[in-house]
């Protein structure tokens, strides 16, 4: 038993030191990168400007969108009528300037982490902010987002 205890932590006490050593991703330089802030920009672009069909081609079929208040939601439809229902008109969203790692996934695409912030047209003090991590699928030429989670969301501080 006691071998198994060394076992374990000799490959798991090293693993957060290592993550802290590369833990921004990506340069900006890199192309995956640059790629991954282009998919980011056109993603919510369409959001803040309810192109529900755009936003529909930049999402699988079979996207699970994780959020800490509502939940679990799965599927192309049910997120763009989400976003139809409750984001068209109400939110716009924004990337937190500096916050963005980009990490490649190797023979999938890349994993894009960041901050957020949610503004209301009709009350530009009502400001929210919340992490997400995003899943981007690199797959037959074309770039979709298969999972996301929104979480830690909280208001911002203007």
């Amino acid at each position: 038993m006691k071998s198994f205890v060394l076992l374990v932590l000799t490959f798991t006490v090293p693993l957060p030191f290592a993550y802290a050593q590369n833990s921004q991703g990506l340069p900006p330089t890199d192309p995956l990168y640059k790629t991954v802030v282009g998919l980011d920009t056109e993603l919510f672009d369409a959001y803040n400007n309810c192109q529900l069909d755009k936003l529909g081609s930049l999402v699988s079929e079979d996207l699970e969108f994780y959020h800490d208040k509502t939940g679990l939601a799965v599927g192309r439809q049910t997120f763009i009528q989400a976003t139809k229902n409750n984001i068209c008109g109400k939110v716009h969203r924004e990337l937190v300037p500096g916050s963005l790692e980009i990490y490649p996934m190797e023979g999938f695409g890349a994993v894009e982490i960041g901050i957020h912030r949610f503004t209301h047209p009709d009350d530009p003090r009502n400001l929210g902010e919340a992490k997400f991590i995003t899943l981007w699928q690199h797959k037959d030429g074309s770039w979709k987002m298969t999972r996301a989670i929104s979480f830690d969301h909280h208001p911002a501080n203007p």
